[in-house]
């Protein structure tokens, strides 16, 4: 059978804003039973829950700090007693800092980056796993890294650190349920840099414009559905991580560096140009 969010429940953090909020509404749109939005920014939560008012779909908001697991868990705990078990899990959460790494500050950016980006996805996949894989029905996990996590982008060691971690952590974690036989499928979403603002600055390498969010999201969400294993964004991707393994690493570095310019792409970064938070947190 061909799996739909109609008549089932969807949670998404990182769900005040952005990409996020995208998820939320096309959930809504889809005709999801449920949908539970996450955010650290109860403000953003609540513009969001206003506008996706929805006479088919009820909408269950949490202030939830993904980079605590004290707080996932409470927040877990109060979804599976008020809402149920959810079919559908979006970690879209995580925040960005483009610097050298020396400039990295240990809690601010490193410790934050680090807990929110790679524990974020795992605490809360574990708050919930449990209990969907005892409801044993068809369920999807959709993480979304980065592809800064397969190949090394100077001014961004950290974030990319954080996102070569969930790759892996996620591409293990569905191959855990396969063989443990639950029909839980795990997609990976690695796409290059994406027009929310979170990049601000950033330069395509060659061939990879900036995306639109609302084409990443389509996309990811019909791999999601489909139980796609993996998801890279645009094509470009995919050619890069086949050079980087087949070249030799001098060879590499005069491809990335002086064609592709991956490893200038990073140059002008700024982040967002007003105050708001990126998944609530400055970027």
């Amino acid at each position: 059978m061909v799996f739909t969010v109609r008549g089932r429940t969807v949670l998404v953090t990182g769900a005040g804003r952005g990409m996020g909020r995208l998820y939320a509404e096309r959930a809504v749109r889809e005709g999801a039973v449920a949908v539970v939005l996450w955010d650290v920014d109860g403000q953003a939560l609540e513009e969001v829950v206003a506008g996706l008012a929805s006479e088919a779909s009820t909408l269950h908001s949490y202030v939830v700090d993904v980079a605590s697991v004290e707080s996932i868990r409470s927040a877990a705990s109060a979804v599976l007693g008020e809402v149920g078990v959810p079919d559908v899990l979006v970690n879209n959460a995580g925040i960005v800092r483009g610097k050298y790494f020396w400039e990295h500050d240990h809690d601010a950016d490193i410790d934050l980056t680090l807990r929110i980006n790679t524990g974020g996805p795992m605490h809360v996949t574990r708050a919930f796993l449990p209990a969907m894989m005892e409801r044993g029905t068809p369920a999807r996990i959709l993480n979304v890294a980065s592809a800064s996590g397969t190949v090394s982008v100077p001014r961004m060691s950290v974030y990319a650190a954080s996102k070569w971690a969930v790759i892996g952590w996620s591409d293990s974690l569905r191959l855990e349920l396969v063989a443990a036989g639950h029909p839980i499928a795990v997609t990976t979403l690695i796409p290059s840099y994406i027009r929310t603002g979170m990049f601000e600055g950033a330069r395509g390498p060659l061939l990879t414009p900036l995306m639109e969010p609302e084409y990443v999201v389509d996309r990811a969400w019909r791999g999601l559905l489909a139980g796609r294993a993996r998801i890279q964004l645009p094509w470009t991707v995919q050619l890069a991580g086949t050079l980087r393994n087949l070249l030799p690493q001098p060879a590499w570095d005069v491809v990335a560096g002086r064609i592709f310019k991956v490893y200038s792409s990073m140059e002008h970064f700024t982040g967002r140009s007003d105050d708001s938070p990126v998944d609530g947190r400055k970027a």
